[in-house]
């Protein structure tokens, strides 16, 4: 396996120059990403398969479907292709490079727990801001258009908040100038865990019910269907930046009081 990526690596470095690898194809690398993971869960809503997974028992309608995807293709073309090219001279000058031989396991794994917890910390508060009156009001309002948020809700946002809440996922690769294929793997994980947290269902093999302190699509729905002032759940993957700051105290309690609910149901059978 490591012989076929390694030849796969080196058609690509060959017939293509470092800039077009970081800036369009990571783009390119981005999108198909996005869109094959998140598309999904539209057709799931919309031809009401494995319902009884879904979070809320609310739909959004085709329209809001529609402009979500509209939307999304013009901020991306818009405002994430132009970063991605602008942001290359400095990953560059960072000591980003493509080059074989590949980083050793052990640097690439490193560097994406550094990255996840680096994001966590730096979205956490970014998150928190864009709560306060103000910049809600003009600015994350566009994200919360969703109450009942799908997959492909993640990204769709105010273009001020692309890039205010972009620096959290870019900040540890240009810290550490990383191999273009850890970047890549950075990219592909996140965008795969963003999209699973808007994807409005909780199913028996999410991440959340194996992985300690994993959000997931329960934890991110919560902070969806409440107002602004009082949501919580603020974190990104993970959740320890709410549980310290005690900025998940409604959606603990509302856990607690269901699984009481349960239990007594199931005393009463």
């Amino acid at each position: 396996m490591a012989a076929i990526i390694e030849s796969g690596w080196l058609y690509l470095i060959t017939h293509f120059s470092d800039f077009q690898l970081a800036s369009l194809g990571s783009f390119f690398l981005h999108e198909s990403v996005f869109f094959l993971s998140g598309l999904p869960f539209i057709y799931l809503e919309r031809a009401g398969l494995l319902s009884k997974y879904k979070i809320q028992t609310k739909n959004n309608s085709l329209a809001a479907q529609e402009k979500c995807i509209t939307r999304l293709l013009l901020y991306h073309i818009g405002v994430n292709l132009p970063l991605m090219i602008a942001s290359y001279p400095f990953f560059r000058f960072m000591g980003m490079k493509s080059s074989l031989p590949f980083p050793s396991w052990k640097v690439v794994l490193s560097q994406i727990i550094f990255y996840f917890i680096l994001e966590d910390f730096v979205f956490y508060w970014g998150h928190r801001i864009l709560h306060t009156k103000w910049l809600y009001k003009h600015v994350h309002s566009v994200h919360h258009e969703y109450a009942t948020p799908f997959g492909l809700t993640s990204e769709y946002a105010h273009p001020a908040e692309i890039l205010f809440l972009g620096f959290a996922t870019i900040i540890g690769p240009a810290i550490t100038g990383p191999h273009l294929i850890t970047l890549w793997l950075w990219m592909t994980l996140r965008v795969l865990e963003t999209v699973e947290a808007h994807c409005g269902y909780h199913f028996p093999w999410s991440l959340s019910n194996f992985l300690p302190l994993y959000g997931g699509a329960d934890f991110h729905d919560y902070h969806h269907r409440l107002l602004y002032t009082k949501s919580g759940n603020y974190s990104s993957t993970f959740v320890y930046m709410d549980w310290i700051f005690g900025t998940d105290k409604g959606y603990r309690k509302l856990k607690a009081l269901k699984r009481d609910g349960v239990e007594e149901e199931s005393k009463q059978t």
